[in-house]
């Protein structure tokens, strides 16, 4: 092929009978990029990466493309499908990707991202990345051409990720967002951590060259990286990948410094004569608060089991409201009706922790119901998904929340039983909640 403009040439071709190429969105040497469509009614708009061999092994090539298929996560690029083509006589493989509407190198070259832009581009992408880590994979190609938007959602590219363990003989380092030790052909979790330095250092000053400066025994840095960028940029850029921070440090580091509690005033000092004067009336004072306190603990336990059901109720970051009504709740199956909750009970719950930039990725409700068997000792003994939803990311949250809840055992014959439990987990966007039902075995 040669030169990038001739990929211009292939728009209107047919891609294994299926993907129009409609329009040329992008190209380097050896790899192009067009507009596309599902081969569906009213299908959304597609992407297509063509990518021409260069020596490379197809087959393996093709399985690469195909493992982030498997993956379901608000900040990551989906990928459909991979295999491979032939266009104008040349080997290809290519891979049907979401389509983006920009990514950050259309940016930069015409500006710097503001601080508050900044403060939006890390935590997404270091939730992404983690999200990635601990399925076993690497992205490995962290920059800003891969840092993509989809309508108002930030997302990092998917098509070059990784196992850890996979080998990494094509991966060689190309430019400055390759960590130093890719130049051996090592890509890890740590890797990533360069990359996202040199990303930060391009986001907020337009000059990469910086990073190398930085990590090559020049430590300072201009006035234009601030705090805690600035930490975060000089930690992420140490030669030897040991010292990199981990990435739940470096979102520690995007959090604001942790405020100390107050010091209380000490009570300014009373007059002895008013003491002496006057001891009925502290006697009277502890008396009357004594008296609000008794009242006001039970007015709270009346009102207890009212709170708990209202969907407005702030709830602790590991508890939720458990929601009364019956339309809420997941319909039994002919084999597993539902039984009252007396002779056994909730007394653990463990709600997902949904990052708040997953949170803003829904639409309405989300609901996951997780189905769960329960030991005589009131611990989760194994969980299935009853009811996964349209979204695997939410879905495996759910499922891994459920497996850590706790139950007083039902009594039978005087003696602690097993059970099985529905628990129905509601995803919003301004909040996480969960009811539990329990089945007849």
């Amino acid at each position: 092929m040669g030169k990038p403009e001739s990929w211009k040439t292939w728009e209107g071709q047919v891609v294994e009978g299926k993907f129009t190429l409609r329009r040329l969105l992008g190209g380097t040497e050896h790899t192009a990029v067009f507009l596309t469509e599902l081969p569906a009614v009213n299908s959304p708009k597609v992407a297509i990466k063509l990518i021409e061999l260069q020596g490379e092994d197809a087959v393996h090539r093709i399985a690469q493309l195909r493992s982030p298929t498997q993956l379901s996560h608000p900040h990551l690029i989906r990928m459909f499908e991979a295999a491979r083509c032939v266009v104008d006589e040349t080997p290809l493989v290519y891979a049907v990707m979401e389509y983006a509407d920009e990514d950050l190198s259309q940016i930069l070259p015409h500006r710097a991202l503001s601080p508050g832009e900044v403060s939006e581009l890390l935590p997404p992408l270091l939730d992404a990345v983690a999200y990635l880590h601990g399925l076993g994979f690497v992205h490995g190609r962290i920059k800003p051409s891969n840092v993509l938007a989809v309508g108002d959602q930030l997302k990092l590219s998917s098509d070059q990720v990784m196992a850890m363990a996979e080998p990494n003989e094509t991966r060689r380092r190309k430019d400055v967002y390759d960590a130093p030790e890719t130049a051996a052909g090592i890509v890890s979790p740590a890797s990533d951590v360069w990359s996202l330095g040199v990303t930060l250092v391009a986001a907020i000053t337009q000059n990469v060259t910086i990073a190398e400066d930085t990590a090559i025994g020049h430590p300072t840095l201009p006035e234009t990286i601030a705090e805690p960028y600035r930490g975060i940029v000089r930690e992420c850029l140490q030669l030897d990948p040991n010292r990199r921070p981990s990435l739940a440090q470096i979102q520690a580091r995007l959090q604001p410094p942790a405020r100390s509690v107050p010091h209380r005033p000490e009570p300014l000092p009373v007059p002895p004569r008013s003491v002496h004067r006057r001891p009925w009336l502290a006697i009277a004072l502890v008396i009357f608060v004594a008296v609000l306190i008794g009242l006001g603990v039970l007015w709270s336990r009346g009102k207890s089991t009212s709170a708990q059901n209202s969907d407005a109720t702030p709830q602790p970051a590991t508890q939720a409201a458990l929601p009364a009504s019956p339309a809420r709740e997941p319909a039994a199956t002919p084999h597993e009706a539902t039984t009252p909750s007396s002779g056994g009970e909730v007394i653990h719950q463990v709600i997902p922790d949904i990052p708040q930039s997953a949170k803003n990725t829904i639409r309405g409700t989300i609901k996951v119901t997780v189905r769960v068997d329960v030991g005589s000792s009131g611990k989760v003994t194994s969980a299935n998904l009853k009811n996964a939803g349209p979204s695997r990311y939410f879905a495996g949250k759910a499922l891994a929340a459920a497996q850590h809840w706790e139950f007083s055992p039902p009594l039978a014959g005087g003696q602690p039983a097993a059970s099985v439990w529905l628990l129905q987990f509601h995803f919003r966007k301004t909040s996480t909640q969960a009811s539990s039902q329990r089945l007849a075995r």
